[in-house]
């Protein structure tokens, strides 16, 4: 017996939910009609308050397409060019050449903030936009590539999006979001919320995100591990995240798009144009907007978002008015959720799909951290990249130079895995029991690196 498309989402969610299977809130629309939203699990996880379908999330990385469409915005006014140098908006930034249009569509090559804040930040204070301004005029990393040469994502770009943006309204970034795009929207739980900065501010719906503590077996906060407390330190910072909303809001400006309410019909054709950035390449990438082209579901315009207890995706297929949204503020499996988002997408298009199993929980072996100490030292990948494996209080950890570091949980004594990533890491003995080098297994490819020290 043929199951209608609502049958089928409620199904495939009744399924997850019934069995634990997720925590966070689903809205699935067509043709301007909602098939299907419901919520699943908890908001907090010490009071038990359940999330609703109200609940606000931090979008993460999914805050992007309101940072390029605040742009956007001022661009319709007249009040900036897509084509301005930014040095006309911030003279003492010691990068020349980089354009608005560069910093939306990734092509501009700034280096990444975040590795600044590794290295000199002290991480008893929250950072907040200037201080990513003058980190970059202090300390002056190299690029990656010249302007328009490449193809990052930069974090640090949006987050210059969003102090342009002040700079140009004359407006802090969190008003002018709120005056020129949520307001009129109608999205009124939608906000720029910096929540451990701005504590003097309560939401009383708000979905704290959790993270997994492989060393408890919980379910915490992820200030309170090592590994992600950068949440802490680094949560003033805006543009690149820290837009919060709920899959109502999301709807609503889902819709909005495919108006000319907020933005006309010659910007939106130039927000989602995947950018160019020489004759060779073409990168699916527009204005704050991941852009694909399906043979089956046509134009997909999309983009998700990922921090430590938060995993967003907002998925719009505009060729044919259908949307997915996903907000889960618990730690899973990637693999898992994308399994999720892909078994709604089959429902969307009639297509077969598959109710994903969830993984479970990483357990670490029970191992003598001694073994430790063979492994400790620096390693060279074939490109010349370092590593560096360390331990301190019985804990082993790799930090890959220019990424951050993670601990190392053991699978047994030389297989080992990360918790946030889908990667595994064995180490090969060599003579007087030292690791001489290690395997990296992600993605189904494996990556060498030998000790150097």
């Amino acid at each position: 017996m043929y199951k209608s498309k609502k049958q089928n989402l409620e199904n495939l969610f009744r399924a997850l939910g019934e069995n634990n299977q997720l925590n966070g809130a689903i809205l699935v629309a067509e043709k301007g009609e909602i098939l299907y939203e419901n919520s699943f699990g908890l908001a907090d996880f010490i009071t038990k308050r359940p999330l609703h379908n109200k609940s606000v999330f931090e979008l993460a990385s999914l805050s992007k397409p309101f940072t390029a469409l605040g742009i956007i915005l001022l661009e319709q006014q007249g009040k900036l060019n897509y084509d301005d140098l930014i040095e006309r908006w911030l003279p003492a930034l010691p990068y020349m050449g980089i354009t608005i249009h560069h910093l939306l569509n990734h092509t501009s090559g700034l280096p990444d903030y975040m590795d600044l804040f590794r290295q000199y930040w002290e991480t008893d204070k929250i950072a907040v936009n200037k201080d990513v301004v003058n980190m970059l005029i202090k300390h002056q990393p190299p690029s990656y590539f010249p302007p328009n040469e490449g193809w990052l994502y930069s974090n640090t770009g949006y987050v210059l999006l969003a102090v342009i943006i002040e700079k140009v309204s004359g407006l802090r970034f969190e008003d002018f979001m709120k005056e020129a795009l949520f307001h009129p929207l109608g999205m009124a739980d939608t906000r720029v919320y910096n929540r451990r900065l701005q504590n003097e501010e309560v939401i009383p719906n708000y979905a704290y995100g959790y993270v997994y503590d492989v060393h408890s077996g919980q379910y915490v906060l992820p200030d309170e591990l090592d590994e992600t407390n950068y949440v802490v330190f680094l949560d003033g910072i805006q543009g690149d995240g820290t837009v919060n909303s709920n899959i109502r809001d999301l709807y609503l400006f889902d819709q909005a798009l495919y108006t000319e309410e907020i933005i006309s019909q010659a910007s939106k054709e130039q927000a989602f144009f995947p950018v160019q950035w020489n004759k060779e390449e073409k990168w699916g990438y527009g204005f704050g907007w991941l852009i694909q082209d399906s043979p089956d579901k046509g134009r997909i315009v999309s983009h998700d978002g990922s921090w430590p207890g938060y995993s967003t995706s907002m998925i719009r297929y505009t060729d044919h008015n259908r949307t997915l949204i996903y907000l889960s503020n618990m730690e899973q499996d990637y693999e898992y959720e994308q399994a999720i988002l892909a078994a709604a997408e089959n429902i969307l298009f009639d297509q077969p799909y598959v109710i994903p199993e969830r993984p479970a929980d990483k357990k670490k072996a029970d191992i003598d951290p001694a073994i430790y100490s063979c492994y400790i030292g620096t390693y060279s990948f074939n490109d010349g990249t370092n590593a560096f494996v360390t331990a301190k209080q019985d804990r082993l950890y790799l930090q890959i130079t220019g990424q951050t570091q993670f601990e190392l949980f053991p699978f047994s004594e030389t297989r080992y895995f990360i918790q946030s990533l889908p990667v595994e890491v064995e180490f090969i003995l060599g003579k007087e029991q030292k690791a001489n080098r290690f395997i990296v297994y992600q993605n189904g490819g494996e990556e060498e690196a030998i000790r150097i020290k």
